[in-house]
């Protein structure tokens, strides 16, 4: 074999491994292009999703992107003067956008606008209107009668329902059943006052 045949080989062996490199690299660049295409598109649908507000399937009518607040507020519910605490496991965080969490049944964590405390009950499965107060087990009810009412306090303030209220940092919320009279009332809303808000 020649020395002309030799390198002809030589310069095809280079030309083929320098061919092949060539195509290697270009792959390599393809994919990684694809790769950055795929990560830029699954970020903006991430953030996408977490800033749509209330067009969500299951977010609350009107509210704003979750995480878009953060409140905090303490609500104390008795019945005939007796503390109902929303502590219990089927109470905590059943919904991102609203809720109790950290085995505390006193402080409501609100991380979106516009989330109402009507919306709140119905992920606890408690019915909350103007007139009633509906455990989720329907065995227990409490409805303004002749004998007793349902009474709501927002900051010390009575008004005639909460369901379509909206908590605020540091509202003070109190749902008392029963046939209190305003001294009993000022205890109730005095105890509410005394509960820490976690946040």
């Amino acid at each position: 074999m020649g020395k002309k045949a030799r390198r002809e080989r030589v310069e095809k062996r280079e030309t083929f491994a320098a061919k092949r490199s060539k195509a290697k690299r270009k792959n390599l660049l393809i994919a990684a292009g694809a790769m950055a295409a795929v990560g830029a598109i699954v970020a903006y649908a991430a953030i996408s999703f977490v800033s749509t507000a209330g067009n969500l399937p299951g977010a609350p009518p009107g509210a704003g992107p979750l995480g878009g607040e953060h409140e905090h507020a303490s609500i104390l519910t008795l019945i005939h003067g007796d503390r109902f605490g929303y502590s219990a496991q089927p109470y905590q965080v059943q919904d991102n956008w609203i809720h109790f969490e950290n085995q505390d049944g006193t402080t409501i964590h609100r991380h979106a606008a516009n989330v109402t405390l009507g919306y709140l009950f119905d992920t606890l499965d408690v019915e909350l209107n103007d007139e009633c107060y509906v455990f989720p087990d329907n065995a227990r009810e409490f409805c303004t009668n002749d004998e007793y009412s349902l009474k709501f306090y927002v900051n010390g303030e009575k008004v005639p329902g909460i369901s379509e209220y909206v908590v605020e940092d540091g509202d003070r919320i109190l749902i008392s059943y029963g046939g209190e009279d305003d001294d009993e009332i000022a205890e109730q809303l005095a105890r509410l006052g005394d509960q820490p808000i976690l946040s």
